[in-house]
């Protein structure tokens, strides 16, 4: 069953609403908008949960930025390559 909803009212600049309609397909300008604004979330709660590693465990350096980038890069690669071998 779906989650309920509710109707609310918001302001945007008339450009961003307007390339949002464009864009929003047959789902809709609202669950484009929900869409969007699901993964604003998940950015937020990712940004606190890196201040408080980091706030526990010191910064994270770039160097290690990249080498975990490395590590994603190369399972999308095994997926990838997993999946055209199935």
């Amino acid at each position: 069953m779906s989650e309920p909803t509710g109707k609310y009212s918001i302001t945007m600049p008339r450009d961003i609403a307007e390339a949002a309609r464009a864009r929003s397909g047959p789902s809709g300008l609202s669950a484009y908008v929900a869409a969007a604004v699901a993964r604003q979330i998940e950015r937020d709660n990712l940004n606190e949960l890196i201040q408080v590693a980091e706030a526990e465990h010191g910064p994270i350096t770039d160097d290690e930025v990249q080498a975990l980038r490395g590590q994603l890069h190369q399972a999308r690669r095994e997926q990838a390559d997993n999946g055209a071998a199935a």
